[in-house]
């Protein structure tokens, strides 16, 4: 199930218009990662942002505010540790990520009741509820 569909749909529209921002002169040597750095030369033309050159990193291309933060299914993506984390989040908004530092006990805790309270849990892993218990069939002809 998808929340906020139409503040997707508009970061999505942003987003198709950004170019690809790609570390200068990667394309001229396999040594060079094509992951952003800034260019920062003296007469750097790619600093300089002449025509014929790839885009830089500018505040303009972000995408629009209302849209931060979400994760893909729509829900705003929460860090919970402990209970009363929990207490603070409205489930029809929030979805729940549990803290790396949590142990099995407490995560076990947390799933349980973030699952009875409606939650959205986005990393349960092997511990995640089951949406329906499947029932053994039954032998036939014995």
């Amino acid at each position: 199930m998808v929340i906020n569909s139409e503040l997707l749909a508009a970061r999505k529209k942003v987003s198709d218009k950004r170019p690809k921002f790609i570390r200068q002169e990667s394309w001229r040597y396999d040594r060079l990662a094509e992951n952003w750095r800034k260019p920062k030369g003296k007469d750097n033309k790619m600093r300089k942002q002449k025509s014929g050159v790839p885009s830089i990193v500018k505040i303009g291309y972000r995408g629009p505010k209302a849209a931060r933060g979400l994760h893909p299914s729509g829900y705003t993506d929460n860090v919970v540790s402990s209970m009363q984390d929990l207490s603070r989040l409205n489930p029809s908004k929030d979805a729940v990520r549990l803290a790396h530092t949590l142990g099995q006990r407490k995560r076990k805790l947390i799933i349980s009741k973030a699952s009875e309270l409606g939650f959205k849990i986005l990393n349960a892993g092997k511990l995640a509820p089951s949406k329906e218990k499947v029932q053994p069939k039954e032998k036939e002809g014995s």
